[in-house]
């Protein structure tokens, strides 16, 4: 459900006092912010500042998916999402595949009952195909078998991969893959050791 849709339900539930014809999307929004933050509680490392969007979330929010977002919005927002990536300083994109094949599996990090001083994991299971061998996987992104086979393992595409994973707003607006380099889930080491699994051709990705 997008943003726009869970604050008109809020209005017709009556959990938004006073009439909603007489009030503006603004003042919607506004009200039913301050309904979701008193139902929530701060524990661990899960803060109310989990509520607060960034530019990029609150203009996503505004449409119901992806491809509705206008394609001169879809393009800002990409410019100024991909001017946030940060490289390695050495130059080196390339990590550990095997390492990186434990990030894939991991969905630890993030929770509050997770340790914050031990690394996340990526979860991409959850969302993509990574394997022959693995039987449960998510459908919600595309399968990524073969990837490297595909594309090639070039410094081009050890440079997509790893500005993909790091903040995949900067290549689809509005995408529903987390931006784990932007928002500190994932380490730069975790990001080149997904990127190895991609496109070594030892990795069960390529095989």
């Amino acid at each position: 459900m997008t943003r726009k849709k869970f604050f008109a339900a809020l209005a017709v539930t009556g959990l938004i006092t006073g009439c909603a014809t007489m009030m503006s999307d603004a003042d919607i929004s506004k009200k039913a912010l301050l309904v979701m933050k008193s139902s929530f509680k701060e524990k661990g490392q899960a803060k109310l500042d989990r509520l607060d969007q960034d530019e990029v979330q609150a203009t996503c929010s505004l449409y119901e998916t992806p491809d509705k977002v206008p394609k001169d919005v879809a393009q800002r927002l990409e410019q100024s999402q991909l001017e946030t990536i940060r490289y390695p300083a050495d130059g080196q994109l390339l990590g550990n595949w095997k390492a990186g094949e434990v990030v894939a599996q991991s969905g630890v990090g993030k929770q509050y009952n997770d340790d914050p001083t031990r690394p996340s994991g990526g979860n991409c299971y959850a969302c993509h195909q990574l394997s022959k061998q693995e039987v449960s996987f998510g459908t919600i992104g595309p399968s990524l078998l073969g990837f490297g086979k595909a594309r090639g393992n070039t410094e081009e595409s050890r440079k997509y991969a790893y500005g993909k994973v790091y903040n995949s707003d900067a290549f689809s607006a509005c995408s529903n893959m987390p931006r784990f380099g932007h928002n500190g889930i994932l380490t730069e080491q975790q990001i080149k050791d997904v990127v190895a699994l991609m496109l070594d051709p030892e990795s069960p990705v390529n095989k």
